[in-house]
Parts: structure tokens; sequence; C-alpha cells
């Protein structure tokens, strides 16, 4: 159960991190990247609560905390829960391909906005070195082992 809150921790950390980097990004540069964490109007049946901001960021923290849970238990069939490589490698391709779901909404950044793309994924890398740092430092390895009854 430790195990489980330190990832919950780690989630919302690493999110409010995200945030904050893509909102300076945004600030400094105007470039709209930014939108997209907050973006829900291309999933089916959430998409009704889209003109409510509060619900896009409820939506980012709660998927910053489901994928740092989820791959971490992943990473555990292999025992490289422990490893840096695997988080920067899901989380910086993975965010790099899901950025093209700007394809399926009008709001902003558009798809073929290069420097919105490089912004977004340079994002999550960072997300993903602080994910993989916390967890290497901080979850407790007495829970990670795979229990088969």
């Amino acid at each position: 159960m430790k195990q489980f809150l330190q990832l919950i921790g780690i989630g919302i950390t690493s999110g409010a991190v995200l945030a904050a980097l893509m909102q300076l990004v945004y600030t400094l540069t105007g470039n709209e990247a930014y939108f997209l964490l907050y973006n829900v109007d291309y999933f089916p049946i959430i998409h009704i609560w889209q003109d409510s901001s509060w619900f896009g960021i409820v939506f980012h923290f709660v998927f910053c905390i489901v994928s740092v849970i989820g791959l971490f238990y992943i990473l555990m069939l292999f025992r490289w829960q422990y490893k840096m490589w695997p988080y920067v490698a899901v989380y910086t391709v993975g965010s790099g391909i899901l950025y093209f779901l700007t394809l399926l909404t009008d709001q902003p950044p558009a798809a073929d906005d290069g420097l919105a793309w490089f912004y977004w994924t340079l994002s999550h890398l960072v997300f993903s070195l602080i994910v993989a740092g916390m967890i290497v430092r901080f979850v407790s390895r007495n829970d990670s082992k795979i229990r088969v009854s």
C-alpha cells in the first residue's frame, strides 16, 4: 500500500511539473501545445465536459497518476520498474505519438505545428525523467515483488 501511495504522489508531482512547464512554454512563446494537456473533446462520453476548465485539469492529473501506476506495474513484470530508460522511452515516444490526437479536434494546437510537437514531446521527456528519478529514489522496494499463490 505504501508503494501505491508513493506512486500516486509521483503522478501528482510530475503532473504538476508537466503542467507548469507547458504553461511556461505558452507564457514565453505563445505556443499552444499547452492546451492539449486539458483537451478532452475527442474522448467519447467525457467530451461533454470539454468547456469546464476544472474537468480538463482533473483529467490531466488522473491520467498522470494512472499512467505512473500502470507503467510501474507493467514494468514490474520484466523487473524494469526501477530502471529509468523504460519510463523515458514510453512517455517520450508515447506523448510524441499522442500529440496527433490533435487531428481529432478543432482546438489548438494544430497537428502540423512542428514546434508545438517539439515543446509537447520535450516537456514529456522532462516528465518522464521526473517520474523515473522519483521512482528510483523514493518508491519502496519492499512491495515490488510479484506474488504468485
